[in-house]
């Protein structure tokens, strides 16, 4: 069966103010803070900030915003995750499992649409068959697949260019998040904790497809780390990277989060810190070279993964200028890293936890006791397996230098079971335990406001139960997200004040984004099965 390719020709000899020749080089990318209309990678920009320079929607117009346009997939979809492209008229969005498709900027209309043929049975443990987006670089758009192949289109016209087999499915390997594009390599990450998999971040040649350089984030004998990991050294399995990374081009470092180590509840097997799982990783650009490492919960045991994205800003601490890392990290703490050297600046809760002390001088937890999985009934711990954060993107605004997230609040009890190193489905699902989650009242959310530099609370906005909602926040002032009821709205970035709310039937699950087009401001995200465009009237 050959993959499925549809253009609307009618749109296209019909709508000639939709330019389909798009060239994005490395150079627009690198100053995309310059053309705040586009939006040309994951988060916005390098930086990963979740951050719009646009401001003709503000705090003083919001409350009248409407939808533009709504689209729809041709075909019921789950786990609507996706945060989009948008290039001179064009989005580029994903459609799960692994289907990119291009849209008029202004209408929703489709103009073709690319799926590949994938597996009738695709092995996902521990994750979702989702594609949390697309990434672009001249005249090519890529996605990595749900069967961890990755492919590059022709941004015009959907047609495949190359297409590469990156890891097997079969043993648990998937792709779900967004690659990462820059100078002339396309960047990846990979899932599968779950499976007994072990991680790694790959970069391939934009052009042709060919592996440039493999990092793998879990040492096996004889590599540097491999001590941490005991006698288990020779099955270390985990620390999967199936989120997206940033980029400091001044340093020509590639920041990227890895997952727990495997099994998540079951520790026995594994003695010691588990490098590099539930890490921070900084990697030569060029090379694929590990220049430092922040890990943050060393032997982890709750199912942490530190795969959130990490937001680069530059701030004065101590009347010095400061190249800096700020992490909402899943296990409840907020870190402020020095980017450059990785050196521990700070680090705060930012949600209730019960799991350590506090924080020693260079940000290794003081564990307190009687906090790890237990046989039978499982021990109470604060964070839950969902952690302070998930994956949704954070927020930095320049503006007002605070850190935006969306915060859980919740605990559960984490329960040790039987797990072993076995890779490959169907023995590999290595969990070794589970948990038993608070319902109700016990579990709630909150849109909360930090100080970036200190992780001191300015404002929080409640929520009634969690959300896995992102955050964008504007020059306008404002500060979008949404609840797991299915409410969209925008909060005051200074103050946390509800200007905006619409109800949408189903949760938001992808990042929100801004773009402009025809002077005309409009805010972006998805709900259930739909993608919505909202503009003022």
């Amino acid at each position: 069966m050959r993959p499925a390719l549809w253009i609307a020709l009618g749109v296209l000899l019909t709508t000639p103010v939709v330019s389909l020749g798009q060239n994005v080089p490395y150079q627009r990318i690198l100053h995309a803070q310059g053309e705040p209309q586009n939006w040309l990678t994951y988060s916005g920009s390098y930086f990963s900030q979740q951050y719009s320079s646009l401001k003709q929607i503000n705090r003083q117009n919001v409350s009248r915003l409407k939808i533009a346009w709504m689209y729809q997939p041709s075909k019921p979809v789950a786990n609507l995750e996706c945060s989009p492209i948008v290039v001179d008229g064009v989005m580029y969005i994903t459609e799960p499992p692994s289907t990119v498709t291009a849209l008029d900027v202004r209408s929703g209309l489709r103009l073709w649409s690319y799926s590949p043929t994938l597996p009738e049975h695709i092995v996902s443990i521990g994750l979702y068959a989702t594609s949390r987006g697309v990434a672009i670089l001249d005249n090519r758009v890529y996605i990595g697949t749900a069967d961890a192949h990755l492919i590059a289109l022709d941004a015009k016209t959907g047609a495949v260019r190359w297409n590469v087999h990156v890891a097997d499915n079969v043993m648990g390997y998937a792709m779900t998040g967004p690659p990462l594009a820059l100078k002339d390599k396309i960047v990846v990450g990979i899932g599968g904790s779950e499976a007994a998999v072990r991680g790694f971040i790959d970069a391939y040649d934009a052009e042709t497809g060919k592996r440039l350089w493999r990092l793998w984030t879990t040492p096996r004998v004889g590599e540097p780390g491999a001590e941490t990991w005991g006698g288990g050294a020779e099955q270390s399995a985990g620390g999967t990277t199936w989120n997206n990374g940033s980029y400091d081009p001044d340093l020509n470092l590639i920041y990227w989060g890895t997952g727990n180590p495997a099994p998540d509840f079951n520790d026995d097997d594994r003695p010691g810190d588990n490098l590099y799982t539930c890490s921070l990783l900084a990697i030569d650009a060029d090379t694929g070279r590990l220049k430092w490492y922040f890990q943050f919960s060393p032997h982890e045991n709750h199912d942490w993964d530190s795969d959130e994205p990490a937001v680069l800003f530059n701030a004065t601490i101590d009347g010095k200028p400061r190249r800096l890392v700020g992490f909402a990290n899943r296990n409840g703490f907020y870190y402020v890293i020095d980017r450059v050297t990785g050196k521990f600046i700070t680090g705060v809760p930012f949600v209730k936890e019960t799991w350590a002390k506090g924080l020693d001088a260079n940000g290794r937890p003081i564990l307190a006791p009687d906090q790890q999985p237990t046989l039978g009934a499982g021990t109470l711990v604060y964070p839950s397996i969902t952690g302070g954060v998930d994956w949704t993107s954070p927020s930095y605004s320049p503006e007002t230098g605070l850190f935006y997230v969306s915060a859980h609040e919740t605990g559960a009890y984490y329960i040790k079971g039987t797990g072993k190193i076995e890779p490959g489905p169907p023995k590999g699902i290595v969990g070794g335990g589970g948990i038993r989650a608070l319902v109700g009242e016990q579990s709630y959310g909150a849109i909360r406001a930090l100080e970036a530099t200190t992780g001191k609370r300015k404002w929080e906005f409640p929520l009634l139960a969690p959300a896995w909602v992102p955050v964008l926040s504007t020059a306008g002032g404002l500060v979008f997200s949404g609840s797991d009821e299915g409410n969209f709205f925008a909060l005051d970035a200074e103050t946390g004040k509800l200007l905006w709310d619409i109800q949408m039937g189903h949760a938001a699950r992808s990042n929100p984004i801004s773009y402009e087009v025809d002077g005309k401001q409009y805010i972006f995200v998805t709900a259930g099965n739909v993608y919505i465009a909202f503009t003022l009237p």
